[in-house]
C-alpha cells in the first residue's frame, strides 16, 4: 500500500489508555484515511461517517452492527461499517489497520 501528496495530521488519535492509537490523513481528493494500530484488547467503536476497515498485519475478531457472532479478519480481508452505529472488536495480539471513510 502507498499513498502520494497526502496531508498528515501529526497528532493521533489516541483511545482506551493508548491501547489504540491512529493518524488521520487525506489524500488529494479529500478523501479521509486513518492508519491505525491495536494491542490486544478487547474495544467499542461508533462511527459518524461509514467506514472500511481494512486489515494490513494481525488480525482481530469484529462484531458488526446487525450480527449476532463475532467474525475473523486477517491480513488482506476488510469489512464496512455503516454511518451512525458501533461495532465491536477483539485483539489477541494486534492489529495494523487502514480505514477509509465516506464522508
Amino acid at each position: 500500500m502507498h499513498f502520494e501528496n497526502v496531508k498528515l495530521i501529526k497528532k493521533a488519535n489516541v483511545y482506551d489508555n493508548g491501547k489504540v492509537s491512529s493518524r488521520t490523513f487525506y489524500l488529494g481528493n479529500g478523501e479521509r484515511k486513518t492508519l491505525g494500530f491495536m494491542q490486544a484488547g478487547e474495544y467499542s467503536f461508533n462511527t459518524g461517517a461509514a467506514e472500511i476497515m481494512e486489515m494490513l498485519a494481525g488480525e482481530m475478531e469484529a462484531l458488526l452492527p446487525g450480527e449476532s457472532e463475532y467474525h475473523l479478519y486477517k491480513e488482506g480481508e476488510s469489512f464496512s461499517i455503516p454511518a451512525n452505529s458501533s461495532f465491536k472488536v477483539k485483539v489477541a495480539n494486534y492489529a495494523d489497520y487502514c480505514c477509509s471513510y465516506a464522508d
